[in-house]
């Protein structure tokens, strides 16, 4: 009986049906996390302050999620099962865990030029596959784990396609190690434990997507209140308004931020952390291609070169899963 209930706890096969949703939401989060910067560029004036265009992204997930809810009839039974415990549970390790990645992100990328920061944080790939291995008992196959490596190669090519147009802040080594490199290499650690977890809540906790994503964005929406009282941000906006700056395009980028959002949890839900590392890598193709036919930008050969390894890392990922070996 208790072998029968540890075998359920664990994410099985993905069924036909939920194959297909799988592909689509991948489909729409590369295509929304491809074209973000480009529309945050031309509809974002720079005086919008930063803060206010986060917090009002994370209202419109929450709004967005409660519609989605009520839309497939979970909000009632939802409404009667919530527990404050049940939240903290699954989705507030998450939250503060991505609150803290982020705040090491920034410390690390003043610290260090732009290549060097793109380079490392790709590491975040392999530590999400190690914790959903740890988390979850999820085990790769020899073909998947040289898969993700093609996948950190094609990424790495990506980086320095774009680039380095930030010189390091400082000439000594022992800060660039301690306020550069382990920072972002902690906050990499940080965001393989937090897509892990968020795995583990969606499908072994069976704690709803839409559910899990309100309760985050009011957590990080809680962490990011809290840090703005006495920063730049939170002086800006006292001084000139929340909505400084804003014109009425700036919703589009903001609306689709959202939407990435929702996005990002159900293909966590569906597909794993992993796999939706295998996203992101993909959107930065598809800003690539969107820089070329709006800004008339070429792709850099290093992005010609990276196109074909993300193809194919993804075709031996999703062809060669990991099989339990059957004993004679």
């Amino acid at each position: 009986m208790a072998a029968t209930k540890h075998r359920a706890s664990k994410p099985g096969p993905i069924s036909p049906n939920s194959s297909t949703k799988v592909w689509l939401f991948s489909l729409l989060l590369t295509i929304q996390y491809g074209a973000q910067p480009l529309i945050s560029k031309r509809f974002t004036r720079r005086e919008v302050i930063v803060t206010s265009s986060v917090l009002a992204c994370e209202v419109v997930k929450v709004v967005s999620a409660f519609i989605l809810m009520a839309k497939d009839g979970t909000l009632k039974r939802l409404y009667k099962e919530w527990t404050l415990i049940d939240s903290l549970t699954a989705s507030g390790l998450p939250a503060a865990i991505y609150a803290l990645q982020n705040s090491l992100l920034q410390i690390s990328y003043k610290n260090l030029d732009s290549l060097t920061f793109s380079m490392l944080n790709q590491t975040k790939l392999f530590f999400t596959a190690l914790f959903t291995y740890i988390i979850l008992g999820q085990r790769q196959s020899i073909q998947q784990i040289g898969a993700l490596f093609l996948l950190i190669i094609a990424a790495i090519l990506l980086s320095i396609g774009e680039g380095s147009s930030k010189a390091s802040s400082t000439d000594s080594p022992d800060e660039i190690l301690f306020y550069g490199i382990v920072p972002v290499l902690v906050a990499s650690v940080l965001s393989g434990l937090a897509s892990a977890l968020c795995q583990w809540a969606t499908q072994v906790k069976k704690h709803a997507s839409y559910l899990m994503t309100v309760e985050m964005s009011v957590i990080g929406s809680l962490c990011l209140l809290a840090s703005a009282h006495k920063s730049p941000d939170g002086t800006a906006i006292r001084q000139h308004g929340f909505f400084y700056g804003w014109t009425p395009l700036t919703l589009i980028p903001v609306t689709m931020n959202a939407v990435g959002g929702i996005l990002v949890g159900l293909v966590t839900s569906y597909a794993g952390g992993v796999r939706k590392g295998f996203v992101i890598v993909s959107a930065l193709l598809v800003t690539a291609l969107l820089q070329f036919v709006f800004d008339g930008k070429p792709p850099s050969p290093y992005c010609l070169v990276a196109f074909p390894l993300v193809i194919t890392s993804i075709s031996i990922y999703q062809k060669y899963p990991y099989r339990l070996k059957k004993k004679d």
